[in-house]
């Protein structure tokens, strides 16, 4: 018998984000606490196919995914057990899930869906939080209605463009103007994102964003200013931790900037005023809440010379890489990266506790 908690970590999944969620996944495992946890790996290929991983190896070793057994995790109430596909039988209970999955089918509802329909305690968002800080548009929205400063978008369908293009191209230079930023409604790591200086590269640039997702959208630049990030952890009560900056290796903070070049430059804490930092930890917090986000997020802003703020986006299950900011930001306010998982899991475990305390069916009052 062990009174360890049995964690199973998810990576890899069918997104754009793959390659990175390899590189967190591999930074959770190698800092999840072996004297509190019995860890699992599950690798999620780009089929879909969920493969138990065997003891050693990691998430880039090929081999180590071949070996995996197959498993599921099917939608009836089974105190999260996995189901092992080649023997026809369920395996041990997996205590808390930790979804260090990037992008759709992964953080935008989907998996947390089956997760709810298992029963199961996981890490981060639920359904309602982790769709609506995927979707770009509809996090605008809401962070607008909410009363939060936000730069001025729109929207338009992949099929509305490649029908009239023309049509299309004047409403934005009518609504938004140039230069603008084009992105994939719904992906993360910059995937897809361009920026844009004149109507002569939007033909390109929508192309582009069109590939990953039939709606994009189309924001005014920020620019010139501060790419500042904070880190919240928490459920009903989340706290910000310090505010960290980047200084983008290249025009802006894209895939190649963060994960390729490696020259873009990471400030903690980020160069601000005492009162604009205060306001970005504010800011952080009221856009976690307005989405009804639990346990874990990172809120990216940016900061224009006058000192005005403009919440950005947030990112539900944030970066795990050595160079990603949010476990930097929660390691320069006094939690290691160790500390940081275990808060993570009691967290799940908090909020599954908590859900559990609703009704499901109707009762009659007493």
């Amino acid at each position: 018998m062990t009174d360890k908690l049995r964690v199973a970590v998810l990576f890899g999944g069918r997104s754009g984000e793959h390659e990175v969620s390899l590189q967190s996944a591999a930074a959770v495992l190698a800092n999840l606490d072996r004297e509190a946890y019995e860890v699992m790996a599950i690798g999620i290929a780009k089929d879909g196919q969920w493969r138990l991983c065997p003891p050693g190896g990691g998430p880039w070793d090929e081999r180590w995914w071949e070996d995996g057994q197959r498993v599921a995790l099917l939608p009836i109430p089974a105190e999260g057990r996995l189901y092992l596909l080649d023997e026809g039988r369920f395996g041990p209970q997996v205590d808390v899930f930790i979804p260090i999955l990037h992008g759709p089918m992964g953080e935008d509802g989907t998996i947390q869906g089956l997760f709810e329909l298992a029963g199961a305690a996981y890490v981060g968002a639920g359904v309602t939080g982790s769709a609506v800080g995927m979707d770009k548009d509809i996090m605008k929205r809401v962070f607008q209605a909410a009363g939060l400063p936000t730069a001025r978008h729109m929207t338009i369908r992949r099929k509305e463009w490649e029908e009239d293009p023309d049509g299309s191209a004047a409403k934005i230079a009518a609504s938004i103007g140039f230069p603008c930023f084009v992105k994939p409604v719904a992906l993360g790591s910059s995937v897809g994102v361009s920026m844009v200086r004149d109507k002569g590269e939007l033909e390109r640039a929508m192309a582009l964003a069109g590939k990953y997702h039939h709606r994009i959208l189309i924001e005014v630049s920020a620019l010139p200013c501060q790419e500042v990030e904070c880190a919240v952890l928490g459920n009903e009560s989340p706290e910000a931790s310090i505010v960290g900056e980047i200084v983008p290796g290249n025009q802006f903070y894209d895939y190649r900037a963060k994960y390729i070049d490696d020259n873009s430059q990471l400030i903690i804490p980020a160069r601000l005023s005492p009162g604009v930092e205060e306001k970005v930890k504010e800011l952080a917090v009221k856009a976690f809440q307005a989405i009804d986000c639990m346990g874990m997020a990172r809120v990216d802003f940016f900061v224009r010379p006058d000192g005005s703020v403009l919440v950005n986006e947030i990112n539900t299950i944030p970066g795990f890489t050595r160079i990603s900011m949010y476990p930097k930001l929660w390691e320069a306010s006094g939690l290691t990266f160790s500390q940081l998982l275990d808060r993570l899991i009691k967290l799940a475990l908090e909020h599954h506790r908590e859900k559990s305390r609703s009704t499901l069916f109707y009762e009659e009052d007493a």
